[in-house]
Formats: C-alpha cells, structure tokens, sequence
C-alpha cells in the first residue's frame, strides 16, 4: 500500500496503474475505512467493485466521482 502523500501525488500526476483498495480511499480521503464501507452501502462514495471478496476501486472511476463532487459543490456554493 502507497503512504498517503504517495497517493495523492500519483493521482494529481495521473492514474495509478492498480486498483485501489478501500484502505487507499482511507487514505487519500484521510477518513476511516469504515467509513468508505458507510459511503459504498449508501452508494454515496465512489464506485467500487468485487473481485471474489475483495473490495476494489478503478482509479479511473475515483478521478470521475472526485470531479463529479467538485462540480456538485461548486454549483451548490453559486
């Protein structure tokens, strides 16, 4: 698993080339991985997958939900 700061500066850089785990949206959220298992079963966080028992996130998918919540955001804030 990448530190923190190692993760925030390769998705300012561009996509990691692995899935991301919940603990890595811990992370870079700097919440509680509880609280990434909170935001999947509300389906308020981003959008994650199983592979077998494991919980996975595309990179891909937490750039778009990342840019989805700027926009929100912004708007609600004009």
């Amino acid at each position: 698993m990448l530190a923190q700061s190692d993760l925030r500066a390769t998705l300012r850089g561009g996509l990691p080339d692995r899935y991301l785990t919940p603990d890595d949206i811990a992370e870079l959220f700097g919440v509680p991985v509880e609280t990434v298992y909170q935001w999947r079963k509300k389906r308020t966080g981003p959008p994650g997958f199983r592979v077998g028992k494991h919980l996975r996130y595309d990179p891909a998918d937490v750039s778009a939900w990342i840019a989805e919540q700027k926009r929100t955001d912004l708007s609600q804030a004009a």
